[in-house]
């Protein structure tokens, strides 16, 4: 071990040893840590961050410089520390990028105000993410896609019937042979989405899940609670596909909620049998017709007085 990362681990561990650190005990820290843990290895790097995730009392400028770093490096302290505020969490899940995020999603506990802005985070992301790629995708398939005798020989005169006939060819292309991979366009779990609803099922947590719930499908509660409500499971099991999530995740969810899925047929469990039986397509055109009926059912004024969390 280099003589750096000797002296870096040496007071990480003094500091350990104190119980309630003063003021000037923390700041003498702050001014020694900072530089020695820049100029150690990676491997040291790992092993004081690991050591000071289960210190309830490091420092503020520490704890958001420890959880700022590359996340092979920082993640046990984000997953674990309690010196991290909301606050800190919040700026950390914003400005860190997704796999930061997923960490904090990890935490024992995350107080309302935390989940909120994960949840807002997290749909932001799937709600921007395809539009650039979707714009490139509908011109290629524009392009390639087999046009109509009785469209090509409109002529562009009228603006309106223009785009009308635009949109028609957009359709019918995204259609044509539609690559299994190809979800461009289509309502998308992000990855800080989907590990949301799995701590929310592991938890047992109904009422955050569905909020959860509701905010990635951009609809109402009342639309998710719906979908709860099925216990047979086959509605959220058509959500959970027609978004996109991973099998065994959406597995875990559904015998979370529905224990009685957790029963085996042979080799696969109810859930398993209900999931592999959907089809992903049929999943997402059910998707897109809830949350018609639900926009019919809830203007956007009505939305807007619901709170995201009860």
């Amino acid at each position: 071990m280099r003589k750096k990362d000797v002296v870096l681990m040496a007071t990480v561990t003094s500091f350990e040893t104190l119980a309630h650190p003063s003021k000037s005990e923390l700041r003498q820290f702050a001014e020694l840590f900072m530089p020695l843990f820049a100029a150690s290895t990676d491997e040291a790097r790992r092993q004081a961050i690991a050591a000071l995730s289960q210190h309830p009392d490091i420092p503020a400028p520490v704890a958001f410089f420890i959880a700022s770093q590359p996340i092979s490096i920082s993640a046990p302290f984000l997953i674990s520390s309690k010196s991290l505020n909301d606050e800190t969490l919040i700026t950390i899940a914003r400005t860190q990028g997704r796999a930061h995020a997923r960490a904090i999603v990890r935490r024992e506990s995350l107080s309302p105000t935390v989940i909120d802005a994960l949840v807002g985070i997290g749909h932001s992301q799937s709600a921007s993410q395809p539009v650039e790629t979707a714009k490139a995708t509908d011109t290629q398939a524009v392009q390639t896609a087999p046009v109509p005798s009785e469209i090509i020989d409109v002529p562009p005169s009228n603006p309106s019937r223009e785009e009308e006939l635009r949109q028609q060819i957009k359709t019918m292309a995204r259609q044509v042979s539609r690559p299994s991979d190809d979800v461009l366009g289509l309502r998308r779990l992000s990855d800080i989405q989907e590990a949301l609803l799995v701590r929310f099922a592991r938890e047992r947590d109904a009422r955050q899940f569905s909020a959860a719930l509701a905010n990635t499908l951009s609809a109402s509660h009342w639309l998710a609670e719906r979908i709860m409500l099925d216990i047979s499971g086959v509605q959220l099991a058509t959500t959970l596909k027609g978004l996109g999530m991973n099998a065994s995740d959406a597995i875990f969810v559904l015998q979370g909620f529905y224990p009685h899925l957790s029963q085996k047929t042979g080799d696969i469990s109810r859930a398993e049998g209900i999931l592999y039986k959907l089809d992903a397509i049929a999943c997402e055109q059910r998707i897109e017709s809830w949350r018609r009926a639900d926009s019919y059912t809830f203007q956007p004024k009505d939305a807007d007085k619901q709170k995201r969390f009860g």
